[in-house]
């Protein structure tokens, strides 16, 4: 029942193609509109609350940076706190070695059911597929993520994975999957997804979580959730594994503080989530519940690269998704245009980092650089500037296309030379008169221009340059200003 929507180490991605197919579906765009202005609203609101906003923010981008400078450090005293708390480590450096790992921990323990928390971890290794493939039986157990499982599709947004789909089209699902009575209240879809989510979370073997962040000195995971899955998933069955990237990991229990003000409010909107669950190695001796076995899987799969080079405070991001409710492009788009697990402007930059940058380059194009990304971000990681040097990473390794390359250099030779801008300004006002009509022009004849006429109108030029008619104003000025 997996999703086999986005198949991240597989798929050759056409962003262009699924970015028509996404603007041509009305109901999407509205939906996904509504739902992210609504998620933005709220964190716009919210922030205020927190006295200095901004202070705070830089206080946890700080804080990041001093972390990802000394990884390795923290890296290995969290291992030596899981350690000494009963817990087990295990490295992996990619998506191969990770699903090898958790599989093997499963079969060791003779597990047949397993239940998992949402992880976005686990949706870049394909987990749940490569589990299934190996006889476990795998049930998402996050209410967003359950209905995506049951649909076959994957999450289209980091935080709320199920934005795309409305009351409708899970009723619809539900009665045809599930057998359950056609019905559009969100109460009684709840109710009969708990219902079937409790006896999954009665009969599992083993849990699955991801990790929102990892504390370096106590060993503590923390996962933070709206809804009560997170405790079920990570308490009741008699083994744990926690799947993170490396970046999670913050130094003390005092700066995970920070994180907790940052996350809920920038994710959406509120004070704090549900449930902020703390989970400190397998069961003690007096607990009342908790794993009996407890294993941190550690991922890179490319964070080290990143980690390495330019591209570092990617690595800040703590997966609240405030970029995509803030994105223009997000909004028309939704998640599954980008063909990435991780779509919106995080995505645009990490994705072509993480996989390939051959393989995702039309990501970094796909995006008017408003810096509406960069104001949301709670860990101050500037989109744009990165946005751009991945297009100058582009063009540098060859893969812009040839009409691109000519293009920019044209129009570099023209913007350098003051004769030749002149003449081009007088030859293009001369070809937009021919077309202009009342001021507009409203098609043009070739591409990329017609392209670009398709859906707007273009102002025709003036008919007397800015250069020339800011002379006219400042021999009027000096005139006036003559005594």
């Amino acid at each position: 029942m997996s999703g086999t929507q986005v198949t991240g180490e597989h798929a050759k991605p056409d962003f262009k193609r699924a970015a028509a197919l996404a603007l041509a579906n009305t109901r999407l765009g509205a939906a996904m509109d509504a739902a992210t202005r609504r998620q933005d609203t709220g964190r716009r609101t919210i922030m205020p609350e927190l006295g200095d906003p901004m202070a705070i923010r830089n206080l946890g981008a700080r804080i990041k940076d001093h972390t990802l400078q000394n990884l390795d450090r923290y890296l290995a005293q969290l291992a030596d706190s899981v350690r000494k708390r009963g817990g087990q480590v295990h490295f992996a450096t990619d998506a191969e070695q990770a699903r090898e790992i958790i599989t093997r921990i499963a079969r060791q323990a003779h597990v047949q059911r397993i239940v998992k928390a949402k992880s976005m971890a686990s949706e870049e290794i394909e987990l749940n597929e490569a589990l299934e493939a190996a006889g476990f039986a795998v049930t998402e157990t996050d209410l967003g993520e359950y209905i995506l499982q049951v649909a076959g599709e994957k999450p289209s947004h980091i935080v709320t994975p199920v934005l795309h789909r409305n009351r409708e089209d899970i009723a619809r699902l539900f009665a045809d999957k599930l057998g359950m009575a056609y019905s559009t209240d969100p109460p009684t879809l709840t109710a009969f997804a708990r219902r079937i989510l409790r006896e999954r979370f009665k009969a599992a073997d083993m849990g699955i979580s991801g990790a929102n962040f990892a504390v370096a000195e106590t060993g503590t995971i923390c996962i933070v959730t709206n809804e009560g899955n997170g405790r079920f998933t990570t308490c009741r069955p008699r083994v744990l594994v926690t799947l993170m990237g490396m970046e999670k990991v913050v130094p003390r229990m005092q700066d995970l503080t920070v994180f907790l003000k940052l996350l809920s409010k920038s994710a959406t909107g509120q004070r704090m989530t549900c449930y902020t669950n703390l989970i400190t190695g397998p069961r003690r001796p007096g607990d009342a519940d908790g794993p009996e076995e407890f294993h941190l899987v550690i991922l890179d799969y490319g964070r080290s690269g990143i980690l390495g080079g330019k591209y570092r405070e990617a690595l800040r991001c703590i997966r609240c998704g405030a970029c995509l409710n803030a994105c223009p492009v997000y909004r028309k788009l939704g998640g599954h245009a980008y063909e990435s697990v991780y779509p919106g402007p995080i995505g645009k930059v990490i994705s072509p980092l993480l996989r390939s940058l051959a393989t995702y380059k039309h990501l970094p194009q796909a995006s008017s650089l408003c810096a509406a990304c960069y104001e949301a971000c709670p860990m101050r990681i500037n989109l744009p500037k990165l946005l751009l040097a991945l297009r100058d990473d582009i063009l540098h390794a060859g893969l812009a296309p040839l009409t691109w390359r000519l293009g920019f250099k044209g129009w570099r030779m023209v913007m350098s030379s003051n004769f030749l801008y002149r003449m081009g300004s007088k030859m293009g006002r001369l070809f937009m008169s021919l077309l202009a009509r009342d001021g507009w022009v409203r098609r043009l004849p070739v591409p990329p221009a017609s392209t670009w006429t398709t859906y707007r109108d273009l102002p025709n030029l003036a008919k007397r340059p800015f250069n020339k008619r800011w002379a006219t104003l400042k021999r009027q000025l000096d005139e006036e200003g003559k005594p």
